[in-house]
């Protein structure tokens, strides 16, 4: 319960807009597991800190994106909540999360062929999903939200599972105390 509610602070507590980074010093954010994305700043104050030698899971449900010629908010918010742990020490190891991509935000898993030919410009998330393999975060699409835009498995990033469907998931990693992380 204690992990979950951790979670759920630090989700709310990540919902600051971008542009609000501007008014803010060089230096104030720091990327320390995800260069380039998920930007964060640990107050000496703050509470609810994450142990470090507890392991995390949560499962990061990414079902919006408002544009697509944009990097998606909800992945770069989970490399935020990736940033947040590390910050005060938490090592990746002990991250166990999982992105389950679906509804609006399907066409953000395509390859870079895929995506260009169906929105006539380069897939602006490629990279944060390569940072977030990287570090550890499990990427996977719904193999039915795929089917239900006419995509097919050999249009999807090679970085980004096939999962059976969203729904699955959700109740498959929530039964196995996954934190669920609405995005």
């Amino acid at each position: 319960m204690i992990k979950k509610l951790s979670l759920l602070v630090l989700a709310a507590a990540f919902s600051i807009p971008m542009a609000a980074m501007a008014t803010q010093p060089p230096g104030f954010w720091s990327y320390p597991a995800i260069q380039g994305f998920g930007p964060v700043h640990v107050w000496p104050q703050a509470m609810l800190r994450p142990n470090k030698h507890t392991t995390y899971k949560a499962l990061f449900d990414v079902t919006k994106s408002k544009s697509m010629d944009k990097l998606n908010g909800s992945l770069d918010h989970t490399a935020r909540t990736v940033n947040a742990f590390a910050s005060v020490g938490v090592p990746l190891k002990h991250l166990k999360f999982v992105v389950i991509i679906h509804g609006a935000a399907t066409s953000i898993a395509l390859n870079e062929k895929a995506f260009e030919a169906k929105f006539g410009h380069p897939n602006p998330n490629l990279k944060i999903i390569s940072a977030l393999r990287k570090a550890g975060v499990e990427v996977l699409v719904c193999g039915n939200a795929l089917g239900d835009l006419g995509y097919n498995p050999s249009e999807v990033n090679p970085q980004v599972k096939i999962a059976l469907s969203a729904i699955s998931t959700l109740v498959i990693l929530q039964d196995k105390g996954y934190a669920l992380m609405r995005m």
